[in-house]
């Protein structure tokens, strides 16, 4: 008797996942959701517990990613900057009051900070070179008290280029009292322990291979470059260096690349491999140009030293580098990277404009920036010698118009706050709490602690729920009830 096959049954249907893309059962499906679990882990145990600690020590917390930011919040000392401020730029210049003001009026000089003592050297009255040195001791970051007295120069010096090099002070040439370019070198080498200034000397190893004023100072990491400058017939475009010795004291000096053509009166300032010399006067007047130095690079391992190392061998000049205006016995100085130049004269009378450029590693500047916001006052300022203290540019004394020599300063903070609060696409900043020192570490620590361990518990919540699926809609029901029946 034949037998009847059994019938195909009823068909299962297999659950589909991710928009169907994926078998609910497969491989590929697990792997995506322990991808997904994954990061969950990482983001609450890791990343949550990084943000609470950072939210206890930090001024700002930034949270997400924030590429583009329409919301921008800055703190009130930013003053009427752009928020955010742009990279380099600079909080608006704030004039000293009357107590801080030099014993005399004087333009053309140098100053320059040793340890807790800014130094005022030189410079001149508007009529004749001047010997006084004036000493203020700095008050907090980036402040000052009132100027003194300090230790004479031998002889009185303007437009001199003064360094700090290896614990001792430099002034370099500069004009003396009937107005002719010098061939000396001073030395101030202050008590390290004391702070006492003691009295100059003179060097007869230092001493110039031909007189220099109005020339351009660079400390390097091997000595000190002077470049450009004047002699008794007018604009030169000589390189001379002086290497530290053994006993970190300067040497005596040595030709190196001369510049492209003359100028003095401009500003040097060392960023990463290369040095920028921009600004000042060449034989016809004020000029805008930028010349930038090299340096040798050492041998390739395995191959003899280069004796090129070190040494500055080549100026580079390039129109598109070029200031947007011409610029002579402006206010230069070097911070974070950037470079600046404030003030000085196109041939007309001092300026009030500020430009700053940020110099690639490649040695190019892509363009000088100008902030109305960040200009001097209208009156224009030249003659005015910068020092960066802490995160603070000063100007002191220079000439303002009606050929008017000022015994004030103005600073100005190089670095502006950040915003306080923003917010993007897909994260946003926060204030943090900025508790500071120790109390803020272990505060920071503890709230970390604190996050991750919850986190941990939710974890373990979740995970037991996942295992026990009828239990946990059974307590998810009973909680609801509760909550309806009130």
């Amino acid at each position: 008797m034949a037998q009847q096959a059994l019938g195909p049954g009823t068909a299962v249907p297999r659950r589909r996942a991710l928009f169907g893309l994926l078998d609910a059962n497969g491989w590929g499906w697990a792997s995506v959701k322990a991808f997904v679990w994954l990061i969950i882990i990482i983001f609450i145990l890791g990343y949550l517990p990084d943000r609470a600690y950072y939210l206890t020590v930090g001024r700002t917390v930034d949270l997400g990613v924030l590429v583009w930011s329409p919301v921008n919040l800055c703190p009130p000392t930013n003053e009427n900057l752009p928020c955010p401020a742009p990279v380099g730029a600079t909080v608006p210049w704030e004039p000293s009051p009357p107590q801080l003001h030099l014993p005399q009026a004087r333009t053309d000089g140098s100053v320059i900070q040793v340890g807790t003592q800014l130094l005022y050297i030189g410079g001149s009255d508007g009529k004749t070179a001047a010997s006084s040195v004036y000493v203020a001791r700095t008050v907090g970051t980036g402040n000052f008290d009132a100027w003194a007295e300090g230790p004479p120069l031998p002889a009185p010096r303007a437009d001199a280029s003064v360094v700090y090099v290896a614990g001792s002070l430099y002034v370099i040439g500069g004009t003396d009292a009937s107005g002719a370019p010098t061939d000396t070198v001073f030395v101030l080498s202050p008590n390290s322990l004391t702070g006492d200034l003691g009295a100059w000397t003179t060097s007869d190893l230092l001493k110039l291979p031909e007189p220099r004023t109005a020339a351009a100072a660079a400390v390097t990491p091997d000595g000190l470059l002077l470049v450009g400058g004047r002699n008794a017939s007018g604009v030169v475009g000589t390189t001379w260096k002086t290497l530290l010795n053994n006993q970190g004291k300067l040497s005596a000096w040595s030709a190196e690349q001369p510049l492209v053509f003359p100028q003095a009166d401009a500003t040097a300032v060392l960023v990463g491999d290369y040095l920028w010399l921009y600004g000042g006067s060449d034989a016809n007047g004020p000029v805008g140009a930028v010349q930038r130095g090299e340096f040798g690079k050492p041998a390739l391992e395995g191959l003899p030293a280069d004796p090129a190392e070190g040494r500055l061998i080549k100026w580079a000049i390039s129109n598109t580098a070029n200031l947007p205006g011409a610029r002579t016995n402006a206010s230069g100085w070097g911070a974070n990277g950037a470079i600046y130049l404030a003030g000085g004269d196109d041939g007309t009378g001092p300026k009030s404009e500020v430009y700053w450029a940020v110099p690639t590693t490649a040695g190019d500047i892509p363009e000088w920036k100008h902030l109305v916001e960040m200009d001097l006052p209208t009156s224009g300022l030249e003659g005015a010698p910068a020092v960066v203290s802490g995160p603070n540019v000063i100007l002191v004394g220079g000439v303002t118009s009606g050929d008017t020599v000022l015994a004030s300063s103005v600073r100005a903070n190089t670095a502006p706050m950040s915003p306080f609060f923003q917010v993007g696409l897909v994260g946003a900043t926060v204030p943090g709490m900025k508790i500071e020192g120790e109390i803020g570490q272990q505060l920071g620590y503890l709230n970390a602690a604190t996050v991750g361990g919850i986190n941990f518990i939710i974890l373990i919540v979740i995970g037991w729920g996942f295992a026990h699926r009828a239990q946990s809609r059974a307590i998810i029901g009973r909680v609801t009830r509760r909550v309806r029946r009130r």
